[in-house]
């Protein structure tokens, strides 16, 4: 999202990566914050969001966390894909707000691992999701 030695740029740059991203629009979510390596997304529980039981659906709670984990992974201005990605509910998640944090766990150059934590109005954890990614890291040029 910014070039090497611009952070200045990651919020701007997070902010018009997130605008792309329709799906997570649609879903009612709104970036908080971003940081190198870091990004927290919040989403109001619509009743969308719930499955049969009443509760916020699993997709929507993968989504949420998802979202924050892309902004977190692409803060360093190299395109980051995710290669794997899992998550365990904690707790259903019924009404309020949910915040999902992500924040960087190991960084090199080809690959990078994310740890997000949901939690609700009450500070409830209510998903914790793991992932990492795959950083399209550019080659260096050979020198004849």
């Amino acid at each position: 999202m910014s070039a090497p030695g611009t952070e200045g740029n990651v919020e701007e740059k997070a902010r018009e990566f997130f605008a792309d991203d329709l799906f997570a629009r649609d879903m009612g979510m709104e970036l908080v914050s971003v940081s190198p390596g870091k990004a927290t997304v919040s989403m109001k529980i619509r009743d969308s969001h719930r499955n049969s039981h009443g509760t916020v659906h699993g997709g929507a709670l993968f989504t949420l966390a998802d979202v924050a984990f892309a902004l977190a992974s692409n803060s360093h201005g190299i395109d980051a894909s995710a290669i794997n990605a899992n998550i365990t509910y904690m707790t259903a998640a019924r009404d309020g707000v949910l915040i999902a944090e992500a924040e960087e766990f190991a960084l090199n150059h080809k690959l990078a691992s994310y740890t997000v934590t949901i939690t609700d109005d009450e500070e409830r954890k209510i998903a914790i999701f793991q992932g990492m990614v795959y950083r399209r890291t550019p080659r260096p040029e050979k020198i004849l």
